[in-house]
């Protein structure tokens, strides 16, 4: 270690000389720094199914840095865990974990599982109910960082940073968006005949499942198309996914992926049929066109229809890919998402990192949320004043 610094005026002495011990601290100790950063345990939190694609890349990013990572999946929702991924099956074994930060999709966070709280979002604000404001701005005092994604949600997250101070906002890009802008998935399928997903949202007011079904079966005798049903995971009407599995069955040109999420079928189609769902943007991020029925946003990147027997017509016009078409295509989706690099899980996990770094310094408490917080308890039934 080198020597005292030179002496300097009575006062700055001192500061002078702790100062040239943390430089010299921070050079030795650097190489054990990184390593523990390497033995960093972090938790994911599932509490829908739709939180396993947008925590995957997340995970593998981890791992490929040395980490340590693990899973817990609430007992309500459906278990897609891999026989290869770690599985935590209680609030005390979470505990024991003593992650350095906790991953969800969701809107909410256990407030008593250790580590930092981060929120990745379900998917984009689109706004699809009309509401007064959007839900992906709603802020519940849950968590301690926000990894937006792009201009359309970091300029609202930033100015609710500066209204409530105890979160920190950070423009890392969505983890799900690295599946979408790989190598593998940019390059269009090559189809026989040409290919429709068909996807459609939950909720009961925007979904068009009950109301296409009869012009879809129509269509697959009337135009030499393929055809993959693939819907929300909060679609559960069994009427519904009963009706589009037995269509799937009595023709040869239609599959039934049903309520959960298939990349391959992304990839494999070349046009999307859709109502109102944040998915609509990411079929986009593979450079292809979107046939909306009765859309609460309509706008010059969708061909919207208002009728069943308009259907058809508009997707045979977006299986020619007009130019202006695929220009505001482009140009919406940038907006929504403008990293294309692969590294948005990479991103996040160094927010975290300068998070832990800087610490709470500067941030307000959290609101008390004590009903918020007793429900959140009692939902996982830890009290951890019993035995």
């Amino acid at each position: 270690m080198a020597g005292p610094p030179p002496p300097v005026a009575s006062g700055g002495r001192i500061v002078c000389y702790v100062a040239a011990l943390v430089g010299e601290f921070a050079k030795a100790f650097g190489p054990l720094n990184l390593l523990m950063r390497e033995m960093s345990r972090y938790l994911l939190f599932v509490n829908l199914p739709y939180a396993y694609p947008i925590l995957r890349p997340l995970q593998a990013e981890i791992l490929r840095r040395g980490g340590e990572v693990a899973w817990f999946v609430e007992k309500e929702c459906p278990d897609e865990l891999r026989s290869d991924e770690i599985r935590l099956g209680t609030v005390h074994e979470v505990i024991d974990f003593n992650p350095v930060a906790v991953f969800t999709p969701g809107n909410y966070i256990p407030h008593f599982f250790p580590g930092v709280k981060v929120a990745l979002f379900h998917g984009y604000p689109i706004n699809k109910r009309n509401d007064h404001r959007d839900d992906h701005f709603t802020i519940r005092g849950w968590f301690d960082l926000y990894c937006t994604q792009g201009p359309s949600s970091t300029l609202v997250f930033e100015q609710l940073e500066r209204k409530c101070g105890f979160f920190r906002v950070y423009e890392t890009g969505w983890p799900k968006a690295d599946i979408y802008f790989s190598s593998e998935m940019q390059v269009n399928a090559r189809n026989v005949r040409p290919t429709v997903l068909y996807s459609s949202t939950f909720t009961r007011s925007l979904t068009s499942a009950p109301l296409l079904a009869e012009e879809i079966e129509r269509l697959l005798v009337a135009r030499d198309w393929n055809w993959i049903f693939m819907f929300h995971p909060k679609l559960t009407d069994p009427d519904i996914l009963d009706r589009y599995k037995r269509i799937a069955t009595e023709y040869p040109n239609a599959t039934y992926v049903g309520n959960t999420f298939d990349v391959t079928a992304m990839h494999k189609a070349d046009v999307m049929l859709c109502d109102s769902s944040s998915i609509i943007l990411e079929f986009m991020f593979l450079d292809k066109p979107v046939v909306t029925f009765r859309n609460s946003h309509p706008g010059p990147y969708l061909i919207d229809v208002r009728r069943p027997e308009e259907v058809g017509p508009a997707l045979e016009r977006a299986l020619t890919r007009p130019d202006e078409l695929m220009r505001e295509v482009r140009t919406y989706t940038m907006f929504h998402e403008p990293h294309r690099d692969c590294r948005c899980s990479a991103r996040v996990l160094d927010a975290v990192d300068d998070f832990l770094e800087r610490g709470h310094v500067g941030l307000k408490r959290k609101p008390l949320n004590l009903i918020r917080k007793w429900k959140m308890r009692r939902k996982f039934h830890y009290w951890p004043f019993r035995k």
